[in-house]
Parts: C-alpha cells; structure tokens; sequence
C-alpha cells in the first residue's frame, strides 16, 4: 500500500529522526526514507557541515546526495564554527522550507548535543568571544591532554560532568559561558527556558545495531579512511590553515595530526582511531538512549528488514 504523504494532512506535519552510532547506516535509512516519501536530508554531524573535510566525515558522496536533496551539509568555512544554537536556527529554517514544499524533513546525523538543540532548544547564552576561543585553542595544543576538562571541572564541575574530556568545542564554549556570564553554565541550563521545536510532529527512529558487528564496521570505515587518503586530507588542511582548526580535533583527523607530529606512527594512529571511534559510538547509544520516544530498530540502516520497518513506522503514524 502506498503511504500517505506526510505533508497532505491538516495536522502538523511530520519530521522524520534518524538517529543512532556512528557507522550505523543513518545515511543508507534516511535515503530509503527519501526516496520513498519525497523526503529531503536535513544533516545534524557537526563535522560534516565543514567544507573541505571530506574523507573523515564520511559524507555522502555525490550518488547519495543526487538521490535526494541535501541541507546543511559542507555550508561552514573551514576556520569558521557553528555553535549548537546556531545550528538550531538554521535547521529550524530548514524544515520550514521543506515542509513548505509538502516534502518531508529527515534529520540524520550523530551530534546529540546539536539534535537536541534543533529539536528542544538551548538557553541563549553568551556571544562567542573569537580571541577567547583562540587562546583556549593554543592553551590546548601545547598542554597535556584534559588540560580545558580541568579548566571546567574548576569553573563549573557539574557541566564538566557531562562533556568528554577530549570534547574540545564543547569545552571551549562551556568555559567561555562560564567567564563570560560570572556564572556556572549549569545554573544557566537550569534558569532560563528552553524553546523546543513547534509546529511539527516528530518520529524518532533509532538504529540499534549488533555491538560486535558495529565495531567490525567502524573499524572497517576507519582503515579505509586511511586508505583513501585521510592524512593526505589533513596534511593539505593543516598547509592551508594551520593546526587550530577546530575540526582537526575530530576523530580520525585527530589521530592524523598525531601522525604528521610524529606523535603516532601510521599504523598506530589507525588504531588509535578505531578506537575512539568505538568509545564514541558507546558515548552516542548513551546520550540517545536519554532521547525520548525513540523506535529502536535492530540492525543497519542498509539492512532491508530494517528498512522495511522504517517505512512502516512513517506509514503508521497517528496523524498521517
């Protein structure tokens, strides 16, 4: 049976969530969704919104993107940077469009903090403070590793509670609101009120695939990272605009600097990246296991079965 389109009903129409770990096939699920129901790809990887960084995002190439019209993707200069709030703006922008044109929206990606600001809201904090944000940068690199988490467990313990240590943009900022506002950023979170997303009905779809054969596939994306020339890629960044780029931090093109430092020999920043890779797709299920309303599907997004569920889930909504 056909489904109904989102965008033909009178109720408020529908925006579609895919969300899950790193190298579970979002990107495989949100183009089955497209191509079903005239959807366009609103993307939510805070790397990938980054020109010029293309081998370690793993964005979709340009097959993928002729399948379906893509939004918010290689948009940001590569010394430029998009804060969360930022981001929630322009996507919210976005979906307007696209809901205007009676397509629907697929958001896909896995920077949790950057979802829950487009679909939640975040407090208006303080305006970023460029010379601030360079200097904490600088500090950083020529510092021993959690050098900024320590900064922010003293300004404010409980915000560094809940920010990896190797999270340098997340850092950066959370110290920055600390100084900036003479108080705890988590007294912020708590006084001032969220304006979550309106106008819109959301369906969250979450990948939940197999733990071992996750990390056979990321470990298997990271080694062709590095075979399709990710060094390379960074070597040439790191030409252009130095080492202070904010996304050099990111994983993959972080264990590649430590390479061109000497730090790592290539083998071993390989490994080092796999491995982060798989911590980071550990820290994802966590924060998305918070998300609410989630329909949890087991396995890939390019398995069939999982696909078929999807679409089901799309078809079946309340208010369609």
């Amino acid at each position: 049976m056909d489904a109904v389109h989102p965008g033909t009903t009178q109720s408020e129409p529908l925006v579609v969530v895919v969300l899950g770990p790193t190298a579970s096939g979002k990107t495989a699920l949100s183009l089955a969704l497209a191509g079903r129901f005239h959807g366009e790809i609103v993307n939510c990887d805070s790397v990938a919104m980054y020109r010029e960084f293309e081998i370690g995002t793993a964005k979709p190439g340009p097959a993928e993107r002729a399948r379906a019209p893509h939004h918010l993707l290689d948009f940001v200069d590569p010394a430029g940077y998009v804060t969360a709030g930022e981001y929630s703006r322009l996507g919210r922008q976005v979906l307007a469009e696209i809901s205007a044109r009676r397509h629907l929206p697929i958001v896909v990606g896995g920077t949790g903090l950057y979802l829950r600001a487009l679909l939640d809201g975040l407090f208006p904090g303080p305006q970023r403070s460029e010379k601030l944000r360079e200097r904490l940068r600088e500090r950083a690199a020529s510092r021993a590793s959690g050098y900024l988490h320590q900064i922010l467990i003293r300004l404010d313990r409980t915000a560094a509670a809940k920010i990896h240590a190797n999270d340098t943009p997340k850092l950066i900022r959370a110290i920055e609101v600390c100084l900036a506002s003479r108080r705890e950023m988590s007294e912020l979170w708590q006084q001032h009120k969220r304006e979550p997303l309106r106008g819109f009905r959301i369906l969250r779809i979450g990948l939940d695939p197999d733990r071992e054969s996750l990390y056979g596939r990321i470990n298997l994306r990271a080694q062709r990272m590095f075979e399709s020339g990710l060094i390379e890629e960074t070597q040439k960044l790191l030409d252009k605009y130095g080492a202070n780029l904010g996304p050099l931090v990111s994983l993959g093109y972080k264990q590649a600097v430590q390479h061109w430092r000497g730090d790592l020999t290539r083998e071993q920043a390989l490994q080092a990246a796999q491995q982060a890779h798989r911590n980071y797709a550990k820290r994802q299920m966590t924060w998305f296991r918070r998300e609410p309303d989630v329909h949890w599907l087991k396995g890939f997004g390019d398995d069939a079965l999982v696909q078929q569920s999807a679409v089901a889930l799309v078809q079946s909504d309340p208010r369609s």
